[in-house]
């Protein structure tokens, strides 16, 4: 891909995922990306975040390598006013800068949006914070999680309130954070002014609950733990083991679907039972549809459910772990290679667009 940010500046004074996750799209891109971390406590907490398996000489961490690629990293101490005077420095000819502050620590630093616009007028300060109102609450993903409804309705029937196992919170801020630095980006070409993007872990959570919200908001349905099954649509979410073990989820969402999964089965008798019909009766007769289909999923090869599945596009997908995820030709074609602090690094782009 182009460097499309060839030329400009981006200042990171964010820590641990979601602002280094905005900051890489914008390294990927050609961007200089200065990462600044703090010199007092060794750096990103995320470069000891090692997991048991990992090397334990080193500094660097599989989770800090992530969203960390081609960056330039300085430690500075902001207690220091030498060290806040190089990075106001930095700031004089920047493009962006992308801060997680905890509440009150930028006016501490002198390091907040009206400081540095003074700075520079033309500065896009992203500013990513926890909670909108709770802004004294420490916001950790699985916080957010928690307080945004996605641990309640995530997990077993009968399990405990289960987090998800990536980040996702921060994710989903790190993409708010890129989609208001960018149209930040756009409104300055046309007014040539900076401008304050603010975005918070919560808000970006619960803008993220689409159907699960307007569930509740409309029909005051509220989202229960139901596995990886959909509460809108039969069949979509239900894995099924072939006859060698090979987990396939099915994610069924027509008519016409249905039908061509039955034929293909060999159940064309499920197509006029009345308790399969239509989408909202196999919903309420999930469970007897799904064993119904298990004893037969189960008598057929992997091989063969691919194809006909396939032939037949009927949306499916084999249950794959990471390693089989890094050996396929997408996920190899993602993998960045760098070398941080003579350490070896790997992760996927944080880009998963295309521009021609």
């Amino acid at each position: 891909m182009d460097n499309i940010f060839e030329g400009y500046t981006i200042i990171e004074l964010s820590s641990v995922l979601a602002g280094p996750y905005a900051g890489m799209m914008f390294s990927e891109l050609g961007a200089k990306v200065i990462k600044i971390e703090n010199s007092a406590t060794n750096g990103d907490v995320t470069r000891s975040w090692k997991h048991p398996e990992e090397n334990k000489e080193t500094e660097i961490s599989a989770y800090y390598s992530a969203i960390n690629y081609k960056k330039e990293v300085r430690f500075l101490d902001f207690t220091k006013m030498n060290d806040i005077n190089k990075t106001y420095e930095l700031l004089k000819t920047a493009d962006v800068v992308i801060s997680n502050f905890k509440k009150g620590d930028d006016y501490k630093f002198a390091l907040d949006y009206g400081r540095v616009k003074l700075i520079n007028p033309k500065i896009i300060y992203a500013k990513l914070s926890g909670f909108e109102t709770q802004d004294t609450k420490v916001a950790y993903d699985v916080v957010i999680q928690a307080e945004c409804g996605f641990m309640y309705m995530n997990g077993q029937k009968n399990s405990p309130p289960t987090k998800m196992p990536v980040a996702l919170m921060d994710v989903l801020a790190g993409q708010q954070l890129r989609s208001g630095i960018l149209a930040a980006l756009l409104r300055r070409e046309k007014t040539k002014k900076g401008a304050l993007v603010e975005v918070s872990l919560e808000r970006s959570a619960i803008s993220a609950l689409v159907n699960q919200g307007s569930n509740y908001l409309m029909n005051n349905i509220n989202a229960e733990r139901i596995g990886s099954r959909h509460p809108n649509i039969a069949l979509y979410g239900e894995v099924f083991k072939s006859l060698e073990g090979t987990e396939i989820v099915l994610a069924i969402g027509s008519q016409s679907q249905f039908e061509n999964l039955c034929s293909m089965l060999h159940l064309t008798e499920l197509i006029t039972d009345e308790k399969f019909t239509n989408n909202q009766n196999r919903l309420i007769h999930l469970d007897d549809l799904t064993e119904l289909l298990k004893v037969a999923f189960v008598t057929y090869e992997t091989l063969y459910l691919q194809k006909k599945l396939t032939a037949l596009n009927i949306p499916f997908g084999e249950v794959k772990n990471m390693k089989q995820v890094a050996d396929s030709p997408t996920g190899q074609s993602m993998i960045l290679e760098e070398k941080i602090e003579n350490v070896t690094t790997k992760r996927y782009s944080t880009v998963g667009f295309r521009i021609k």
